[in-house]
């Protein structure tokens, strides 16, 4: 069986596991990072290495970016040596990246004009460990005959690749993922704060809520990495704070309510502003130790 060939762009945290599977899986992978130290992990996974976006684009079936921020999604594709500058039909393009709503259907417009190719916003959820094992959940939104081209390949990737709508359907998708996970880090934070204060065992809750109402990935997955104190980025704070920016942004501009989400946003502005912006999203528990409150003020007695 041939695969497509893949030009990758973006190499990091979630990138490179995914960029390992593919080669492993057959695929033809040429990559580019800005960071030396990624594309040598990507050469070191059998990948070729291109020297900028344009240049990974060259040869290629489907173009995959997978990077930060809106503003570095842009500037890959329609900057200098970027992807618009090569890409030509029926060559298509596949966005992992979380961005914002208006401007990724602004891209998928934007690059259509420009070179007559497609562009899938496809974000995913489940962290670099889903990245490396397949095992992804993919909101899509795009064209539907360019969803159907890359069904064998989000069959690779992903467990789940669901097609939203139009272009940007699978960002405001993703919107609402972030909605509910930037929620539940601060609920699990206050779980094993209460836990720990009851004197139970906090660690065997998991065990305890196992297919109750309350269970879930994160309770299961999320949780006892807070109980570990293990807080080695699988998925760094600084992102899920941009994303929850994000989601306030564009909710602001529906007009809808969310004050829960309003409440996970400040804690996470407050975690980064603490200087714990790369580690990993379960972090947000620092903010409930003892030890990271300041200190109560002492009053002199008064005779």
């Amino acid at each position: 069986m041939t695969r497509p060939r893949i030009g990758y762009v973006g190499v990091g945290l979630m990138g490179l596991p995914m960029v390992r599977r593919l080669v492993g899986l057959g695929y033809g992978v040429t990559a580019h990072d800005l960071l030396p130290r990624q594309n040598d992990a990507a050469r070191a996974a059998g990948a070729e290495v291109a020297d900028s976006p344009a240049d990974a684009v060259r040869g290629a079936d489907f173009v995959l970016l997978n990077l930060p921020t809106t503003e570095a999604v842009e500037a890959a594709v329609f900057g200098q040596a970027g992807v618009a500058s090569t890409l030509q039909p029926p060559q298509l393009l596949i966005d992992f990246s979380t961005v914002k709503v208006e401007q990724g259907k602004a891209f998928a417009a934007r690059l259509r004009a420009q070179t007559g190719c497609g562009w899938i916003d496809a974000p995913v959820s489940g962290g670099p460990p889903a990245s490396a094992a397949g095992t992804l959940t993919v909101m899509a939104g795009g064209d539907a005959g360019d969803i159907e081209r890359i069904a064998p390949l989000m069959a690779d990737v992903a467990a789940r690749c669901t097609h939203m709508g139009a272009s940007g359907s699978g960002l405001a998708a993703k919107m609402i993922n972030q909605l509910i996970v930037g929620c539940t880090h601060a609920v699990m934070a206050e779980a094993l704060v209460l836990a720990e204060a009851a004197g139970i065992d906090a660690a065997r809750l998991p065990e305890c809520l196992a297919g109750g109402h309350a269970d879930g990935t994160l309770l299961q997955k999320l949780y006892p990495r807070m109980v570990a104190r293990e807080f080695a980025p699988q998925g760094y704070a600084r992102q899920l704070l941009k994303d929850l920016e994000m989601l306030s942004a564009y909710a602001a501009g529906l007009k809808a309510p969310l004050p829960m989400s309003g409440l996970a946003l400040s804690l996470y502005r407050m975690l980064v502003q603490r200087g714990y912006s790369e580690l990993d999203t379960a972090a947000v528990f620092k903010l409930y130790e003892r030890d990271a409150l300041p200190s109560p003020p002492t009053h002199p007695e008064t005779s």
